[in-house]
Protein backbone atom coordinates (compact mmCIF):
# COMPACT_ATOMS: atom_id res chain seq x y z
CA UNK A 1 0.00 0.00 0.00
CA UNK A 2 1.44 3.21 -0.80
CA UNK A 3 1.73 6.29 1.45
CA UNK A 4 -1.08 9.14 1.35
CA UNK A 5 0.05 12.42 0.61
CA UNK A 6 -1.38 15.80 1.40
CA UNK A 7 -3.33 16.91 -1.58
CA UNK A 8 -2.24 20.27 -1.28
CA UNK A 9 0.73 22.11 0.70
CA UNK A 10 0.46 23.91 3.83
CA UNK A 11 -0.17 27.44 4.07
CA UNK A 12 3.38 29.27 5.15
CA UNK A 13 3.01 30.56 8.61
CA UNK A 14 3.37 34.18 8.78
CA UNK A 15 5.59 35.71 11.64
CA UNK A 16 4.16 38.37 13.88
CA UNK A 17 6.15 40.87 16.24
CA UNK A 18 4.83 40.04 19.68
CA UNK A 19 4.15 43.71 19.99
CA UNK A 20 1.48 43.87 17.67
CA UNK A 21 -0.50 41.30 18.86
CA UNK A 22 -4.09 42.37 20.44
CA UNK A 23 -4.42 42.45 24.18
CA UNK A 24 -6.05 39.08 25.38
CA UNK A 25 -8.77 40.17 27.82
CA UNK A 26 -8.58 38.81 31.36
CA UNK A 27 -10.34 36.37 32.70
CA UNK A 28 -12.81 38.30 35.68
CA UNK A 29 -11.90 35.75 38.18
CA UNK A 30 -8.26 36.01 37.53
CA UNK A 31 -8.49 39.63 37.11
CA UNK A 32 -10.43 40.61 40.71
CA UNK A 33 -8.08 37.76 42.44
CA UNK A 34 -4.91 39.96 40.93
CA UNK A 35 -6.70 42.81 42.38
CA UNK A 36 -7.37 41.18 45.75
CA UNK A 37 -3.96 39.91 46.28
CA UNK A 38 -2.28 43.35 45.26
CA UNK A 39 -4.37 45.31 47.85
CA UNK A 40 -3.25 42.99 50.54
CA UNK A 41 0.22 43.34 49.66
CA UNK A 42 0.56 39.26 49.00
CA UNK A 43 3.93 39.98 46.73
CA UNK A 44 5.75 41.58 48.71
CA UNK A 45 5.02 39.83 51.52
CA UNK A 46 6.27 36.29 49.88
CA UNK A 47 9.10 38.05 48.70
CA UNK A 48 10.42 39.62 51.78
CA UNK A 49 9.23 36.15 53.41
CA UNK A 50 11.43 34.09 50.91
CA UNK A 51 14.80 36.27 50.60
CA UNK A 52 17.03 34.37 53.33
CA UNK A 53 16.30 31.05 51.03
CA UNK A 54 17.83 32.86 48.05
CA UNK A 55 21.77 33.50 46.83
CA UNK A 56 22.23 37.41 46.18
CA UNK A 57 23.01 38.44 42.97
CA UNK A 58 24.58 34.95 42.41
CA UNK A 59 23.61 33.43 38.79
CA UNK A 60 20.03 34.44 37.03
CA UNK A 61 17.25 35.90 38.90
CA UNK A 62 14.17 32.74 39.79
CA UNK A 63 10.96 32.55 39.64
CA UNK A 64 9.74 35.38 41.68
CA UNK A 65 7.93 33.96 44.77
CA UNK A 66 4.47 35.61 44.28
CA UNK A 67 4.55 34.00 40.33
CA UNK A 68 5.92 30.79 42.83
CA UNK A 69 2.48 30.89 45.18
CA UNK A 70 0.11 32.33 42.40
CA UNK A 71 0.81 29.12 40.57
CA UNK A 72 0.58 26.61 43.05
CA UNK A 73 -3.14 28.40 43.72
CA UNK A 74 -4.06 27.86 39.96
CA UNK A 75 -3.52 24.44 40.93
CA UNK A 76 -6.66 24.14 43.21
CA UNK A 77 -8.44 26.86 41.11
CA UNK A 78 -8.23 24.62 37.86
CA UNK A 79 -8.34 21.11 39.77
CA UNK A 80 -5.11 20.45 38.73
CA UNK A 81 -3.36 17.38 41.01
CA UNK A 82 0.68 18.28 39.63
CA UNK A 83 3.39 20.34 39.05
CA UNK A 84 3.66 19.32 36.02
CA UNK A 85 -0.06 19.70 35.14
CA UNK A 86 -0.19 23.45 36.56
CA UNK A 87 3.30 24.40 34.37
CA UNK A 88 1.36 23.08 31.17
CA UNK A 89 -2.10 24.96 31.73
CA UNK A 90 -0.22 28.17 32.80
CA UNK A 91 2.04 27.95 29.59
CA UNK A 92 -0.86 27.13 27.57
CA UNK A 93 -3.31 29.65 28.58
CA UNK A 94 -2.58 33.50 28.28
CA UNK A 95 -4.83 34.47 30.41
CA UNK A 96 -3.21 33.04 33.22
CA UNK A 97 0.09 34.45 31.94
CA UNK A 98 -1.45 37.74 32.76
CA UNK A 99 -1.97 36.81 35.99
CA UNK A 100 1.12 35.16 36.65
CA UNK A 101 2.45 39.37 35.34
CA UNK A 102 4.16 37.19 32.81
CA UNK A 103 5.59 39.65 29.80
CA UNK A 104 4.92 38.05 26.05
CA UNK A 105 8.89 37.70 25.55
CA UNK A 106 8.99 35.57 28.89
CA UNK A 107 8.47 31.80 28.85
CA UNK A 108 6.35 30.18 31.61
CA UNK A 109 8.13 28.24 34.29
CA UNK A 110 8.47 24.77 33.71
CA UNK A 111 7.53 21.67 36.48
CA UNK A 112 11.27 21.13 37.60
CA UNK A 113 11.40 24.99 38.58
CA UNK A 114 8.51 24.19 40.98
CA UNK A 115 10.14 21.10 42.28
CA UNK A 116 13.34 23.26 43.00
CA UNK A 117 11.48 25.90 44.59
CA UNK A 118 9.14 23.79 46.36
CA UNK A 119 12.32 22.10 48.08
CA UNK A 120 13.92 25.13 48.61
CA UNK A 121 11.73 26.41 50.82
CA UNK A 122 11.22 25.22 54.77
CA UNK A 123 7.51 24.22 55.60
CA UNK A 124 7.36 27.77 57.92
CA UNK A 125 7.10 29.61 54.52
CA UNK A 126 4.22 27.46 53.40
CA UNK A 127 2.34 27.90 56.92
CA UNK A 128 2.90 31.73 56.78
CA UNK A 129 1.57 31.80 53.60
CA UNK A 130 -1.44 30.16 54.54
CA UNK A 131 -1.39 32.57 57.82
CA UNK A 132 -1.11 36.05 55.24
CA UNK A 133 -4.76 34.05 53.41
CA UNK A 134 -6.45 33.75 57.16
CA UNK A 135 -5.53 37.45 57.72
CA UNK A 136 -6.95 38.57 54.54
CA UNK A 137 -10.24 37.02 55.25
CA UNK A 138 -9.89 39.10 59.19
CA UNK A 139 -9.35 42.31 57.89
CA UNK A 140 -12.82 41.49 55.56
CA UNK A 141 -14.41 40.80 58.39
CA UNK A 142 -15.06 37.01 57.23
CA UNK A 143 -13.31 35.27 60.42
CA UNK A 144 -15.59 34.45 63.77
CA UNK A 145 -13.37 31.34 65.23
CA UNK A 146 -15.48 31.19 67.96
CA UNK A 147 -15.91 27.54 67.35
CA UNK A 148 -14.58 25.21 65.08
CA UNK A 149 -14.88 21.38 63.73
CA UNK A 150 -11.85 19.24 63.86
CA UNK A 151 -12.48 15.80 61.30
CA UNK A 152 -9.64 13.84 59.68
CA UNK A 153 -9.39 11.71 56.36
CA UNK A 154 -6.83 9.51 54.81
CA UNK A 155 -4.33 10.47 51.64
CA UNK A 156 -3.11 7.75 49.55
CA UNK A 157 0.86 7.96 49.39
CA UNK A 158 2.65 7.97 46.79
CA UNK A 159 4.00 4.21 47.04
CA UNK A 160 2.35 0.89 46.65
CA UNK A 161 2.06 -2.06 49.17
CA UNK A 162 4.81 -4.20 47.10
CA UNK A 163 7.49 -1.73 48.29
CA UNK A 164 6.97 -2.35 52.29
CA UNK A 165 9.92 -4.76 53.66
CA UNK A 166 10.22 -5.70 56.98
CA UNK A 167 11.98 -3.85 59.55
CA UNK A 168 13.80 -6.61 60.92
CA UNK A 169 15.56 -7.87 58.15
CA UNK A 170 15.12 -5.91 55.11
CA UNK A 171 12.96 -8.88 53.04
CA UNK A 172 10.26 -7.88 51.44
CA UNK A 173 7.15 -9.21 50.68
CA UNK A 174 8.00 -12.24 48.30
CA UNK A 175 11.05 -13.36 50.43
CA UNK A 176 8.84 -12.57 53.59
CA UNK A 177 5.84 -15.11 51.93
CA UNK A 178 8.79 -18.10 50.85
CA UNK A 179 10.23 -17.96 54.17
CA UNK A 180 7.12 -18.95 56.37
CA UNK A 181 6.51 -21.50 53.31
CA UNK A 182 9.85 -23.28 53.22
CA UNK A 183 9.34 -23.27 57.33
CA UNK A 184 5.73 -25.09 56.97
CA UNK A 185 7.54 -27.64 54.17
CA UNK A 186 5.63 -26.36 51.55
CA UNK A 187 7.43 -26.43 48.45
CA UNK A 188 7.38 -23.63 46.20
CA UNK A 189 8.38 -23.53 42.50
CA UNK A 190 6.42 -20.79 40.98
CA UNK A 191 5.28 -16.99 41.48
CA UNK A 192 1.65 -19.01 41.28
CA UNK A 193 2.45 -21.44 43.96
CA UNK A 194 3.51 -18.45 45.66
CA UNK A 195 0.33 -16.20 45.17
CA UNK A 196 -1.51 -19.46 46.03
CA UNK A 197 0.25 -20.21 49.27
CA UNK A 198 -0.03 -16.83 50.22
CA UNK A 199 -3.67 -16.70 49.85
CA UNK A 200 -4.53 -19.64 51.47
CA UNK A 201 -2.17 -19.38 54.87
CA UNK A 202 -3.58 -17.81 57.88
CA UNK A 203 -2.62 -14.99 60.24
CA UNK A 204 -1.85 -12.86 57.19
CA UNK A 205 -1.12 -9.41 59.45
CA UNK A 206 0.70 -6.59 58.31
CA UNK A 207 1.18 -4.20 60.98
CA UNK A 208 3.53 -1.01 61.05
CA UNK A 209 5.65 -2.00 64.09
CA UNK A 210 7.06 -4.77 61.21
CA UNK A 211 6.84 -3.47 58.17
CA UNK A 212 7.56 0.06 56.30
CA UNK A 213 8.17 1.22 52.84
CA UNK A 214 11.17 1.44 50.96
CA UNK A 215 9.83 4.49 48.62
CA UNK A 216 8.31 6.64 51.28
CA UNK A 217 9.36 5.85 54.93
CA UNK A 218 6.93 8.75 55.93
CA UNK A 219 3.81 6.82 54.83
CA UNK A 220 2.04 4.14 56.92
CA UNK A 221 -0.15 0.88 56.31
CA UNK A 222 -3.54 2.05 56.68
CA UNK A 223 -6.92 -0.23 56.46
CA UNK A 224 -9.93 2.04 53.94
CA UNK A 225 -13.44 1.99 54.65
CA UNK A 226 -13.73 0.17 51.72
CA UNK A 227 -11.81 -2.52 53.74
CA UNK A 228 -8.51 -1.76 51.05
CA UNK A 229 -5.08 -1.87 52.97
CA UNK A 230 -3.12 1.73 51.58
CA UNK A 231 0.17 3.38 52.31
CA UNK A 232 -1.48 6.83 53.56
CA UNK A 233 -1.01 9.87 55.42
CA UNK A 234 -3.87 11.08 57.67
CA UNK A 235 -5.05 15.29 57.11
CA UNK A 236 -6.81 16.74 59.86
CA UNK A 237 -9.07 20.19 59.44
CA UNK A 238 -10.06 22.58 61.77
CA UNK A 239 -12.80 24.18 60.43
CA UNK A 240 -14.28 27.46 61.80
CA UNK A 241 -17.94 26.80 61.78
CA UNK A 242 -19.19 30.30 61.47
CA UNK A 243 -17.51 31.09 58.41
CA UNK A 244 -16.67 27.90 57.52
CA UNK A 245 -12.78 29.05 56.65
CA UNK A 246 -10.19 26.24 57.16
CA UNK A 247 -7.76 27.59 60.44
CA UNK A 248 -5.11 24.79 60.04
CA UNK A 249 -4.74 21.54 58.07
CA UNK A 250 -2.10 19.73 59.05
CA UNK A 251 -0.79 16.18 58.21
CA UNK A 252 0.02 13.16 60.17
CA UNK A 253 1.66 9.93 59.62
CA UNK A 254 -1.39 7.62 59.08
CA UNK A 255 -1.00 5.46 62.07
CA UNK A 256 -1.57 8.54 64.32
CA UNK A 257 -4.85 7.65 66.43
CA UNK A 258 -7.40 11.05 66.60
CA UNK A 259 -7.63 11.39 70.28
CA UNK A 260 -3.54 11.55 70.21
CA UNK A 261 -3.70 14.80 67.38
CA UNK A 262 -6.60 16.89 68.90
CA UNK A 263 -5.40 19.34 71.12
CA UNK A 264 -1.79 19.57 68.75
CA UNK A 265 -4.42 20.72 66.16
CA UNK A 266 -6.24 22.86 68.05
CA UNK A 267 -3.24 24.63 69.31
CA UNK A 268 -1.53 24.94 65.86
CA UNK A 269 -4.83 26.54 64.55
CA UNK A 270 -4.87 29.01 67.59
CA UNK A 271 -1.04 29.59 66.80
CA UNK A 272 -2.42 30.38 62.83
CA UNK A 273 -5.18 33.06 64.25
CA UNK A 274 -2.27 34.48 66.56
CA UNK A 275 0.27 34.72 63.77
CA UNK A 276 -2.65 36.52 61.06
CA UNK A 277 -2.58 39.00 63.68
CA UNK A 278 -6.82 37.90 65.48
CA UNK A 279 -6.36 37.78 68.68
CA UNK A 280 -9.34 35.69 69.67
CA UNK A 281 -9.78 32.09 71.64
CA UNK A 282 -10.71 29.45 70.36
CA UNK A 283 -13.52 28.22 72.99
CA UNK A 284 -15.96 25.52 71.64
CA UNK A 285 -14.79 22.10 69.71
CA UNK A 286 -16.75 20.10 67.78
CA UNK A 287 -15.72 16.52 67.00
CA UNK A 288 -17.13 13.24 66.25
CA UNK A 289 -16.96 10.00 68.27
CA UNK A 290 -13.93 9.46 67.37
CA UNK A 291 -11.93 11.85 68.84
CA UNK A 292 -13.29 10.61 72.38
CA UNK A 293 -11.26 9.72 75.36
CA UNK A 294 -11.12 10.46 78.80
CA UNK A 295 -7.48 12.18 78.62
CA UNK A 296 -8.72 13.90 75.81
CA UNK A 297 -11.50 15.59 76.83
CA UNK A 298 -9.52 16.46 79.81
CA UNK A 299 -6.46 17.97 78.43
CA UNK A 300 -9.21 20.11 76.16
CA UNK A 301 -10.99 21.00 79.25
CA UNK A 302 -7.90 22.34 80.61
CA UNK A 303 -6.65 23.84 77.16
CA UNK A 304 -5.39 27.26 76.16
CA UNK A 305 -6.32 30.07 79.02
CA UNK A 306 -9.98 29.14 80.13
CA UNK A 307 -10.66 26.03 78.62
CA UNK A 308 -12.12 24.28 76.12
CA UNK A 309 -15.99 23.26 75.87
CA UNK A 310 -16.14 19.67 73.86
CA UNK A 311 -19.03 18.58 71.64
CA UNK A 312 -18.22 15.17 70.79
CA UNK A 313 -20.54 12.08 71.63
CA UNK A 314 -19.51 9.07 73.21
CA UNK A 315 -19.14 5.67 71.52
CA UNK A 316 -21.34 3.23 71.96
CA UNK A 317 -20.65 0.90 75.08
CA UNK A 318 -22.31 -2.23 76.40
CA UNK A 319 -20.65 -1.71 79.92
CA UNK A 320 -21.44 0.90 82.57
CA UNK A 321 -18.30 3.63 83.14
CA UNK A 322 -16.49 3.16 86.29
CA UNK A 323 -14.36 6.09 88.07
CA UNK A 324 -13.00 4.51 90.96
CA UNK A 325 -9.34 3.91 89.49
CA UNK A 326 -9.73 7.13 87.41
CA UNK A 327 -8.51 10.64 87.83
CA UNK A 328 -11.49 12.47 88.67
CA UNK A 329 -10.94 15.35 86.63
CA UNK A 330 -11.69 12.33 83.31
CA UNK A 331 -15.23 11.82 85.69
CA UNK A 332 -15.94 16.01 85.24
CA UNK A 333 -14.67 16.17 81.92
CA UNK A 334 -17.18 13.14 80.53
CA UNK A 335 -19.83 14.29 82.47
CA UNK A 336 -20.05 17.97 81.36
CA UNK A 337 -19.00 16.70 77.36
CA UNK A 338 -22.17 14.65 77.97
CA UNK A 339 -24.20 17.17 79.61
CA UNK A 340 -23.58 19.51 76.22
CA UNK A 341 -24.12 16.72 73.94
CA UNK A 342 -27.68 15.92 75.36
CA UNK A 343 -28.84 19.90 74.62
CA UNK A 344 -30.26 21.18 71.33
CA UNK A 345 -27.07 23.38 70.54
CA UNK A 346 -24.78 19.86 70.68
CA UNK A 347 -27.05 18.65 68.46
CA UNK A 348 -27.48 21.45 65.81
CA UNK A 349 -23.53 21.62 66.18
CA UNK A 350 -22.87 17.94 65.42
CA UNK A 351 -25.68 18.33 62.07
CA UNK A 352 -23.17 21.59 61.46
CA UNK A 353 -20.14 19.56 61.73
CA UNK A 354 -20.82 17.11 59.28
CA UNK A 355 -21.94 18.99 56.76
CA UNK A 356 -19.27 21.72 56.59
CA UNK A 357 -16.04 19.67 57.72
CA UNK A 358 -17.02 17.12 54.63
CA UNK A 359 -17.27 19.59 52.31
CA UNK A 360 -14.13 21.29 53.40
CA UNK A 361 -12.47 17.43 52.78
CA UNK A 362 -14.30 17.24 49.35
CA UNK A 363 -13.02 20.98 48.56
CA UNK A 364 -9.62 20.37 49.21
CA UNK A 365 -9.12 16.53 48.62
CA UNK A 366 -11.25 15.94 45.78
CA UNK A 367 -11.66 19.07 43.37
CA UNK A 368 -8.47 20.22 44.83
CA UNK A 369 -6.43 16.83 43.86
CA UNK A 370 -4.60 16.34 47.31
CA UNK A 371 -6.19 12.95 47.87
CA UNK A 372 -3.46 11.01 46.45
CA UNK A 373 -0.38 12.48 46.86
CA UNK A 374 2.61 12.69 44.41
CA UNK A 375 5.27 13.52 46.45
CA UNK A 376 7.00 11.62 49.62
CA UNK A 377 7.98 12.23 52.77
CA UNK A 378 6.04 14.03 55.18
CA UNK A 379 6.82 17.16 54.78
CA UNK A 380 6.72 17.75 51.24
CA UNK A 381 3.24 16.41 51.51
CA UNK A 382 2.24 19.04 54.08
CA UNK A 383 3.59 21.79 52.12
CA UNK A 384 1.08 20.83 48.97
CA UNK A 385 -1.47 20.58 51.36
CA UNK A 386 -0.98 23.47 53.09
CA UNK A 387 -1.27 25.39 49.44
CA UNK A 388 -4.30 23.43 48.39
CA UNK A 389 -5.59 24.45 52.03
CA UNK A 390 -4.81 28.19 51.54
CA UNK A 391 -6.31 28.43 47.81
CA UNK A 392 -9.61 27.20 49.19
CA UNK A 393 -9.85 29.31 51.77
CA UNK A 394 -8.87 32.47 49.16
CA UNK A 395 -11.14 30.66 47.12
CA UNK A 396 -13.85 31.14 49.96
CA UNK A 397 -12.78 34.81 50.85
CA UNK A 398 -13.26 35.64 46.26
CA UNK A 399 -16.85 33.61 47.17
CA UNK A 400 -17.93 36.01 49.87
CA UNK A 401 -16.68 39.08 48.57
CA UNK A 402 -17.61 38.81 44.99
CA UNK A 403 -20.12 35.45 44.74
CA UNK A 404 -17.55 33.43 42.62
CA UNK A 405 -15.20 31.06 43.95
CA UNK A 406 -13.46 29.01 41.01
CA UNK A 407 -13.48 30.53 37.57
CA UNK A 408 -15.83 27.75 36.58
CA UNK A 409 -18.54 29.04 38.79
CA UNK A 410 -19.08 32.04 36.09
CA UNK A 411 -20.41 29.56 33.73
CA UNK A 412 -24.27 28.65 33.56
CA UNK A 413 -27.20 30.69 34.26
CA UNK A 414 -24.78 31.76 37.39
CA UNK A 415 -22.44 33.44 35.11
CA UNK A 416 -25.59 35.25 33.76
CA UNK A 417 -26.74 36.18 37.42
CA UNK A 418 -23.50 37.78 38.17
CA UNK A 419 -23.23 39.77 34.95
CA UNK A 420 -26.16 41.31 35.87
CA UNK A 421 -25.01 41.96 39.47
CA UNK A 422 -21.29 43.59 38.11
CA UNK A 423 -23.28 45.57 35.43
CA UNK A 424 -24.92 46.48 37.75
CA UNK A 425 -22.56 47.59 40.77
CA UNK A 426 -19.57 48.43 38.19
CA UNK A 427 -22.07 50.68 35.60
CA UNK A 428 -25.19 51.85 37.43
CA UNK A 429 -27.47 50.92 35.33
CA UNK A 430 -30.74 50.09 36.52
CA UNK A 431 -32.00 46.38 36.35
CA UNK A 432 -35.48 47.14 35.24
CA UNK A 433 -36.58 46.28 31.73
CA UNK A 434 -34.64 46.44 28.50
CA UNK A 435 -31.65 47.98 30.51
CA UNK A 436 -30.67 44.60 31.78
CA UNK A 437 -29.68 43.89 27.95
CA UNK A 438 -27.69 46.82 27.96
CA UNK A 439 -26.15 46.03 31.11
CA UNK A 440 -24.83 42.36 30.01
CA UNK A 441 -23.40 44.28 26.72
CA UNK A 442 -21.35 46.75 28.58
CA UNK A 443 -20.11 44.72 30.30
CA UNK A 444 -19.21 42.02 27.17
CA UNK A 445 -17.03 44.78 26.06
CA UNK A 446 -14.85 45.26 29.76
CA UNK A 447 -14.73 41.54 30.27
CA UNK A 448 -14.56 38.36 28.92
CA UNK A 449 -16.00 35.47 30.57
CA UNK A 450 -14.64 32.64 28.43
CA UNK A 451 -17.84 29.44 28.07
CA UNK A 452 -16.08 26.61 29.89
CA UNK A 453 -12.68 27.73 32.47
CA UNK A 454 -9.72 30.55 31.68
CA UNK A 455 -8.18 30.40 28.14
Amino acid sequence: MGMGRRKRERQQALWVATASLPDVPRHVFYEKLNRLLDESGFDTFVEELCEPYYAANVGRNSIPPGCYFRMLFVGYFEDIDSQRGIAWRCADSRSLRSYLFLESHESSPDHSSLSRIQSRLPIEVYERVFCFVLALAEDHKLLSNKTVAVDSTYLEANAAMKSIVRKETGEDWKEYVKRLAEAEGVEIQSDEDLRKYDKTRKNKKVSNAEWESETDHDSRIMKMKDGRTHLAYKAEHTIDLESEFLLDAIVYHGDEADTATLTESLSSAQENLEQAEVYRDIEEAVADKGYHANQTLADCREWGSFGLRTYIPEPDSRHERRWSDKPPEYKAAVYANRRRMQADRGKRLQKKRSELVERSFAHVCETGGARRSWLRGLEKVNKRYKMVAAARNLGLVMRKLFGIGKPRCLQGGFGFVYLLQTAKTNLGIAMSGPNRLLAVFSLRDSYYIPPTAAI
